[in-house]
């Protein structure tokens, strides 16, 4: 059975960079890797592709073609197949509900969840809408990761993943903190991370060296692989890869939330 994991998380905080630079870094290790972007933005895969955006599934369903494999998995960076679902018309229906029509239509025409060793889901929002749960509720992720940074409206929106997941009875495997640069940053998000019952797994700096990769449509696994942010990535991908036991979050209050960002 493959390793399915998601990747949560407040919009803009990072999770797209960090779920491609992990699934490079895990593809460098002969792992076979699939991505599925579950954000509306369809930008998951964009820096496995040298910056080629592909069609999502909820386009093309939209266009009513009858959509083959062939059509939605791309291969990417040392084969990782990405696969975007897109989402609905501005101001019309569902992004999540769009989720899991879109993952039960792939699994019907394409064996991509299947025969791989990681399958990654990048989703946004802080579980909110049920549908961004999906591929929680369906069975299809085993480790959840929560990516944050030490400013409270990230630290926020974690932690409302962390009731959410609760909720499900649904284990969290690690916090991941991308850095913004906020004083004591690594301290704020280590602490959480212990008091919600978890650990920090990894501590991304902030290096102008993503965006530089990102604009030019690479992940810096594939752009700049002797780089020390690149060295962070292949360690959060070796972390990730390896025998973890989550445990259900203990999401806190805001009142201590708010004592956190002040340490």
């Amino acid at each position: 059975m493959p390793k399915q994991i998601a990747i949560y998380g407040k919009g803009g905080i990072g999770k797209s960079s960090t779920a491609s630079n992990v699934a490079a870094a895990c593809a460098d290790e002969g792992y076979r890797v699939t991505i599925i972007g579950c954000d509306p933005k369809s930008d998951s895969s964009i820096t496995l592709l040298r910056g080629r955006r592909i069609p999502t599934i909820m386009d093309l369903m939209r266009e009513g073609i009858d959509i083959r494999e062939e059509d939605i998995v791309f291969n990417g960076y040392k084969g990782v197949k990405c696969v975007e679902i897109g989402g609905p018309e501005p101001g019309i229906g569902c992004a999540g509900r769009g989720i899991i029509v879109a993952i039960s239509l792939l699994k019907k025409i394409s064996s991509a969840i299947e025969d791989t060793d990681l399958v990654i889901y990048d989703v946004p929002g802080d579980i909110v809408c049920g549908g961004f749960v999906a591929p929680v509720k369906k069975g299809l992720v085993n480790e959840a990761y929560v990516l944050t940074s030490g400013e409270y409206m990230p630290l926020y929106a974690a932690n409302n993943i962390c009731k959410g997941l609760a909720r499900l009875e649904m284990t969290l495997n690690g916090v991941i903190c991308n850095s913004r640069g906020a004083l004591n940053e690594e301290k704020i998000v280590s602490e959480f991370s212990k008091e919600i019952g978890s650990q920090l797994l990894a501590f991304i700096p902030k290096d102008v060296l993503v965006q530089t990769c990102e604009r030019d449509g690479f992940s810096v696994i594939e752009n700049a692989p002797d780089s020390e942010i690149a060295a962070v990535y292949r360690k959060l991908a070796k972390s990730i890869m390896g025998k973890r036991d989550g445990k259900i979050p203990v999401p806190l209050d805001d009142k201590r939330l708010r004592e956190l960002t002040r340490i």
